[in-house]
């Protein structure tokens, strides 16, 4: 019982602590191919069960399609979402996981054809901003601030 324990608080602690050095990371992973390099390895060796860490794996994957040989594209850009699609499936609500798949979606081209759920993306944003935690509410204002698929309205109510 007591590892049980030892194992949870551990594993709980290093999800809080790493979500924002991730969150940071995300930002600068789509400004050159170093900086995505930096991401991947951040995320690569992650192998759990929990939605944002499998997310932001997924997104680092998609983030390395845009600078790989065109062989290679499709397949890392697809290996990519779905990892991200199955995050969402694991958890619909996660404001964090809607996040990182809008952030996909608003800056695939439209060739791509990954684009089907930005509003979905939104909605689920904008329903549970109120019930997020101080640091995710920054992140998500700081992405809507630069984001060009919210309305005025949708913006007003994530910024207020």
């Amino acid at each position: 019982m007591n590892l049980f324990v030892s194992i949870f608080f551990s594993l709980f602690f290093f999800l809080n602590q790493g979500l924002p050095e991730l969150r940071e990371q995300y930002i600068n992973a789509s400004k050159s191919k170093e900086s995505t390099d930096v991401f991947f390895n951040l995320v690569s060796k992650y192998n759990n069960d929990n939605a944002t860490f499998l997310a932001y794996k997924g997104a680092a994957i998609t983030l390395k399609s845009k600078f790989a040989s065109k062989s290679e594209r499709k397949e890392l850009f697809v290996q990519g979402v779905t990892m991200v699609e199955k995050a969402i499936k694991k958890e619909p609500n996660n404001a964090e996981v809607r996040l990182i798949r809008l952030s996909i979606q608003e800056n695939t081209p439209k060739i791509l054809k990954y684009k089907s759920n930005i509003d979905e993306d939104k909605k689920v944003l904008i329903e549970t901003f109120d019930k997020q935690s101080k640091d995710l509410k920054e992140y998500i204002k700081k992405y809507c601030k630069q984001s060009t698929v919210f309305t005025t309205v949708e913006t007003k109510s994530i910024l207020n």
